[in-house]
């Protein structure tokens, strides 16, 4: 790619970019949110066609204008994008070949399609059988039927926007050793974009780094790992001495409370989900929950938030020491505690509507007058908080679906501390946020603790709560099986506890 240059209305989104990726090759492509990563790899792929951009892409000696995204499919340049674009009410083989079957005299081949299948989840590493439905497969295995429907495409070279994001570990591991496969035994090349920066240590043979729009520098790892800071500092421009800020705890009495929880599955009411969950935080504190993928943190946290997740809720909640009435959103809201949910497209935002109006969205008492909303008011909320959180966009009108993942986040960060909460719940809270940005929110939330805020943290990055809680409970299969002070807290404790949970069913 060579001086690719890419504008938006108000915004330079790529500035003379360069980029070249060798054959055989694992290229990392790292840098801030709204850097400019997942744009040049949409022009790359023809989601940004040809004359929607400046500047020249030559393939295997040639140069191409791709009109769209099939055009470079034609050619082997497959991407896979960080919301997956499977279809979890179809079966695995059909999501493999959708738009792409197999067929004799316009009938579908569906033995041809099955086999094939077959052979292409033997090769990514999946048991399942091809009729299984998508929706029936955790997010980790759907990620590997991302790549055998690429696989199924002759794949010449892979493009990963962020594809361990919503993994836990272990997938996370398995996905990074089938590129690593991918590139011996098939010869594929591959970019990866991913803010864990560990895993791209790995398996990255070269790093570029993307800075404001334009090519930073190009890191050759043939000699050895190349040191975190160094990568860190050429994506933020600064030296980062700490990822996490320092804080002096000053706790005080209990504030929230939730005693004896249960939650039962909303389809499959004979399941019980949540089982008894007793648990505390003070004033001033931050309290993690860790837990593998499937623990029940999400459900746990989404039924607390006004029981938009589950049936047959029981339990009791309690605010210094009296209880309170939790069973909708907007009561749950005006009890004072907020949701950050991990799912910030789907749940957290109204991408069609710009920041301010999603900013505003939860306390809109706050900028109106008799019902009618004061909109100078709204404004100069919105751009408050744009200042706060440094949220990179053209102004607070532009819409929040053409934000990047990182700035999107901080629009619902800024939306959930506008309905001024005492008790936070924060899920996952900088899931696909760069190191710089993430140290923003960090930041933010020992403010909030510091200013005697409740916040209640989920988290599948073990160093993130180690940094950041005064304490850790830990939960496993919907139960709450360990808690840890801050001093006692280890990343081993914390998997004993699970591991010690699982023998004992």
């Amino acid at each position: 790619m060579r001086q690719i240059t890419k504008e938006f209305p108000g915004v330079i989104a790529l500035n003379q970019v360069n980029l070249s990726v060798r054959a055989g090759e694992i290229h990392a492509i790292v840098g801030e949110n709204g850097a400019g990563k997942s744009t040049l790899m949409k022009v790359l792929s023809g989601v940004y066609p040809h004359d929607s951009y400046k500047g020249e892409i030559v393939f295997q000696g040639k140069p191409q204008a791709f009109r769209d995204i099939r055009d470079s499919e034609e050619l082997g340049i497959i991407i896979i994008h960080q919301e997956l674009a499977l279809v979890p009410q179809l079966s695995i083989a059909e999501n493999i070949f959708l738009g792409n079957e197999p067929a004799r005299r316009g009938v579908i081949d569906w033995v041809a399609v099955h086999q094939r299948t077959r052979d292409l989840l033997k090769k990514v590493g999946l048991k399942e059988s091809p009729s299984t439905l998508v929706t029936d497969i955790g997010v980790g295995k759907q990620q590997l039927v991302e790549i055998a429907k690429a696989l199924s495409k002759n794949v010449k070279l892979l493009i990963l926007d962020e594809p361990t994001a919503s993994l836990n570990e272990t997938d996370s591991d398995a996905l990074l050793e089938l590129l690593l496969g991918l590139q011996r035994e098939e010869g594929i090349s591959s970019i990866i974009i991913s803010h864990k920066l560990n895993e791209i240590s790995k398996v990255a043979d070269r790093i570029t780094v993307i800075r404001d729009g334009a090519t930073i520098e190009t890191m050759d790892c043939s000699d050895g790992p190349i040191p975190e800071e160094r990568v860190i500092q050429k994506m933020v421009g600064r030296e980062m001495s700490d990822r996490y800020p320092r804080r002096t705890p000053q706790i005080g009495e209990t504030v929230f409370e939730v005693k004896n929880w249960q939650v039962y599955h909303p389809i499959h009411p004979e399941r019980r989900i949540i089982k008894g969950i007793d648990l505390h935080v003070r004033k001033g504190e931050i309290v993690g929950i860790a837990g593998l993928m499937g623990a029940g943190r999400t459900e746990l946290a989404m039924s607390i938030f006004g029981q938009s997740y589950g049936k047959h809720i029981s339990g009791e909640v309690k605010l210094h020491g009296a209880p309170v009435d939790v069973k909708t959103v907007r009561k749950a809201i005006r009890q004072g505690i907020a949701y950050v949910t991990e799912d910030r497209k789907a749940l957290g935002l109204i991408l069609h509507d710009d920041i301010k109006q999603n900013i505003s969205l939860p306390n809109l008492g706050r900028v109106s007058k008799r019902s009618v909303i004061d909109e100078g008011k709204e404004v100069r909320v919105a751009r408050d908080y744009r200042q706060k959180l440094k949220i990179r966009s053209s102004g607070v009108g532009q819409a929040t679906m053409n934000l990047s993942g990182g700035n999107q986040q901080k629009v619902v960060l800024s939306k959930w501390l506008f309905s001024e909460p005492e008790v936070l719940i924060l899920d996952e809270p900088t899931r696909g946020v760069d190191v710089g940005a993430k140290y923003e929110i960090y930041t933010i939330i020992s403010q909030l603790a510091n200013e005697g805020k409740c916040v209640l943290m989920i988290s599948s990055e073990m160093p993130e709560l180690l940094g950041m809680c005064d304490r850790i409970y830990v939960m496993n299969e919907g139960s709450l099986v360990g808690e840890f002070a801050a001093a006692e807290a280890s990343q081993e404790n914390i998997m004993g506890a699970i591991v010690r949970a699982g023998s004992t069913k």
